[in-house]
């Protein structure tokens, strides 16, 4: 069977290898997508373990679509009844890029006509009641070629369901999922987000760090579906429970708002994550190591003057970052995202490597930072 997973720009490699890691066969990679080729209960393993992916879909086909006769008759010569019921309802969503087809609304009420077609056929009924399980179709359309394919996630893979309170700016589990990889986290090498808002680096921290699976804790949309034996879902929960392990690092949350110290407490402990990381109050142009003389490194997301704080405000804080973190903790690594592009200049250092990311749809840059300006 194959598969497709979307993820944010810029985290493709990752997503790969946790494609990798379960075993499963890479076949293509474009920008924020992935098709592999699995057997059918990748779907459950997938939704389970993926970290850094948003969403796990079925593949149903692919075909050139020049015009909406080519749409109407390829998604009609695809085999719908292998997972869509006479009572399953079935909307239809997606997306054009550089195709001549592309008015979304036409493209989606053509796709639904062509599936009612071919189901009808199957079934012998004209209509369809669709008060059964929701089954979403997606298509995407680009350089005139349409893909179509079944949604297994449901709500997107970045919503763990710990994050039941957030600050008004939160990043996205599956980008602070990605920032922690990136940060290379060593044994007995702290991680510590001194800006840590909701939590939500820091949770993703000791889910990394205790190897445990970020869908543990919520429900998925293939699990109505019929198509996989329940037994699986819960054998493969038991197992990604069994993988568990204590942390070999300190993980250290601040913030100068003490009612995000209480959030990010109230998250951690739903994530189930709470005994592995310290949270207090406490000033970033004021930091210091939360463990004097040992290493740690650094993983933020500071204000980018987005929705917290106003520009002239950012390129203050940025300011007096800096001169902490350089007065305070020199030999630290330092792992910062921003949307600012003159972060650096504000921040006062060179980034030693910067990479581009995307928090949602808001383009970032994530700067690394080896070694101190006084080495």
């Amino acid at each position: 069977m194959r598969f497709i997973t979307t993820c944010l720009f810029g985290l493709e490699r990752l997503a790969g290898e946790d494609i990798d890691a379960l075993g499963y066969k890479r076949i293509s990679t474009s920008e924020g997508r992935i098709e592999f080729e699995a057997p059918p209960e990748a779907m459950v393993y997938c939704n389970i373990n993926f970290r850094y992916s948003e969403r796990v879909y079925i593949k149903l086909g692919e075909f050139t679509a020049l015009t909406f006769d080519n749409l109407f008759e390829g998604t009609k010569a695809l085999n719908w009844e292998d997972f869509i019921s006479s009572s399953d309802a079935f909307p239809v969503k997606g997306h054009s890029l550089k195709s001549k087809l592309f008015s979304l609304p036409d493209c989606q009420s053509i796709i639904k006509k062509a599936i009612c077609t071919r189901l009808s056929g199957v079934y012998g009924i004209k209509t369809f009641p669709e008060t059964g399980v929701k089954k979403q179709v997606v298509f995407f359309i680009k350089d005139d070629t349409a893909c179509l394919m079944l949604d297994t996630t449901g709500v997107p893979l970045h919503k763990r369901g710990y994050r039941m309170e957030s600050n008004i700016a939160p990043i996205r589990e599956t980008l602070a999922a990605a920032m922690v990889n990136l940060s290379r986290p060593r044994e007995r090498v702290m991680t510590v987000d001194p800006m840590c808002g909701s939590g939500t680096i820091t949770i993703e921290a000791a889910l990394l760090a205790t190897n445990t699976a970020p869908g543990l804790n919520r429900s998925f949309a293939f699990q109505e579906y019929g198509i996989i034996d329940g037994k699986i879902f819960d054998s493969a929960i038991e197992e990604a429970k069994s993988r568990i392990k204590p942390p070999e690092m300190g993980i250290f949350g601040l913030d100068i708002d003490k009612t995000c110290i209480e959030t990010s407490v109230s998250n951690a402990k739903r994530a189930g994550v709470i005994d592995y990381i310290k949270y207090k109050t406490g000033d970033v142009t004021k930091f210091s190591s939360p463990l004097p003389g040992e290493r740690g490194t650094v993983v933020t997301n500071p204000p980018y003057g987005e929705r917290m704080l106003d520009k002239g405000e950012v390129e203050i804080l940025e300011r007096e970052m800096g001169k902490a973190f350089e007065r305070e903790i020199p030999g630290w690594q330092l792992y910062i995202i921003s949307a600012d592009e003159m972060f650096e200049k504000h921040f006062s250092r060179r980034a030693d490597k910067k990479r581009l990311l995307y928090n949602g749809m808001i383009k970032c840059w994530f700067y690394q930072f080896y070694k101190s300006n006084k080495h």
